[in-house]
């Protein structure tokens, strides 16, 4: 039986080696072990008893529910007990990987929700490669050293970004410059600053850490309820381009100054305040959508089904179907300018008072009332600040120009405003939704219109 001094050395340290065989049995018993005290304590506090769905379950919601109206102290007691057993996961899912001849990188995924157990039964299966004790003993000692940088890196990053973010989204709800831009670059620097401080890391190695701490500030973003997923995949790739930046500038400070880390910290207390400062900003001009299409049918017959339409059919489109907002039909109460049109999306209706009603040429509306632009992907009932006011449309308009041989060009336009920086970046991806949703409307028009 192994001595207790021994058992803390293989679950604390980073040098001895993890097969498969002692992978399982340790984490399947530190698994099972913990569940029982926690499940013991839970019981003693508040008389519920917690499932095992509930143990393993990372949404925050749903476990503070099943602890019912327990003290505000019980969910410390819970965070600061888990602390070490996050440390020996990580741990021995480290040696494993490098036992096993695979990226030691892949230990940091033990944070991500659900994939993480996927990843622990995988290691739990594969066998140890075939090298040399002293090569892989060396491995374990570089890599451990690796992974404790990385992991102070990544939290020193979100110490800078997660103030920002709660400041920009929850306090002055303003998703400006410093939150996109401002944000993943400290995140970014900071990270790889620690990284490389006690020795210089390569590019690669950098990177990953820096994405690594990116992604977990996502997922705290989703599990906390101040994101949905659609919503963060969009802003994802912009993030990894700045973050990346970032990296750049702090892997060169840890090489020129290694002891500039009290500068740093300054970030925790200036990005927020420049977020404050930025929600004053000035709106942008207007955009405007421009979309066509080519009907085989008289300007007349296309006019009745521009004014008004049934339904449209489901959207079979990813982005509609993860939750963007769609057209699903459009009505009309009255004739002329001053009629009210109603264009009924998935999420609500845009309200559009007719200014210009040139039949069968013109239609152009106002739009002085529309509804969320989607419904976020999330395990929460969640309807963050920018679903409402940050892109509004304020104008629409179809032109139907005449074709040689009797058919109809008709021309969508849509303007609408946008109040999300860095502009240049949700514009373009504003564009495409737009340009989307006009696509749906006008193929739908035609498909009516050239009926006999």
């Amino acid at each position: 039986m192994p001595r207790v001094q021994d058992l803390l050395r293989f679950w604390f340290g980073l040098h001895d080696p993890v097969p498969r065989g002692r992978y399982f049995r340790h984490g399947a018993g530190l698994m099972a072990g913990k569940y029982a005290a926690d499940t013991l304590f839970v019981w003693l506090v508040t008389g519920r008893v917690w499932t095992p769905f509930d143990y393993v379950n990372p949404v925050l919601t749903m476990r503070t529910a099943a602890l019912g109206h327990a003290p505000p102290w019980v969910g410390l007691v819970l965070v600061v007990w888990t602390l070490p057993f996050l440390w020996i996961g990580v741990s021995l899912t480290l040696r494993r990987l490098v036992d096993a001849g695979r990226t030691p990188w892949l230990s940091l995924l033990f944070f991500v929700p659900y994939v993480n157990y996927a990843l622990m039964l995988t290691l739990s299966a594969l066998g140890t490669a075939d090298r040399p004790p002293a090569a892989r003993q060396a491995e374990f000692v570089r890599q451990g050293r690796l992974l404790r940088d990385a992991l102070v890196g990544i939290a020193a990053g979100l110490a800078v970004s997660v103030p920002t973010v709660l400041v920009s989204v929850l306090l002055v709800k303003s998703y400006s410059t410093p939150l996109f831009l401002g944000t993943p670059f400290s995140l970014g620097a900071v990270t790889a600053y620690f990284v490389n401080r006690r020795g210089q890391r390569s590019l690669g190695e950098t990177l990953r850490a820096v994405t690594a701490g990116l992604l977990f500030l996502g997922g705290v973003m989703f599990l906390v309820a101040i994101e949905g997923a659609v919503c963060l995949l969009m802003a994802l790739p912009l993030a990894l381009v700045v973050a990346s930046l970032g990296a750049v500038l702090g892997r060169a400070i840890a090489r020129l100054d290694p002891d500039a880390a009290a500068p740093a910290t300054l970030l925790v207390l200036i990005l927020p305040a420049v977020t404050v400062v930025d929600a004053r900003v000035a709106p942008r001009p207007p955009h405007e959508v421009v979309t066509t299409i080519d009907i085989a049918a008289p300007p007349a017959r296309v006019w009745a089904n521009v004014v008004r339409f049934p339904d449209l059919a489901p959207p079979t489109e990813w982005l509609f179907r993860a939750g963007v907002a769609y057209p699903e039909r459009a009505r009309i109460e009255g004739t002329g300018p001053g009629a009210i049109r109603y264009c009924e999306f998935s999420t609500g209706a845009f309200v559009e008072p007719i200014t210009e009603w040139r039949a069968p040429e013109r239609l152009a509306f106002d739009i002085t009332s529309q509804p969320a632009t989607m419904i976020e992907l999330s395990p929460y009932r969640l309807q963050p600040a920018h679903l409402r006011g940050y892109f509004r449309a304020t104008h629409g308009q179809f032109d139907l120009l005449p074709l040689p041989g009797g058919g109809t060009r008709l021309v969508g336009t849509t303007r609408y405003d946008i109040q999300m920086y860095p502009q240049a970046y949700w514009s373009a991806l504003a564009d495409a939704i737009v340009g989307r949703i006009h696509a749906r409307v006008l193929r739908h028009i035609k498909a009516l219109a050239e009926v006999p």
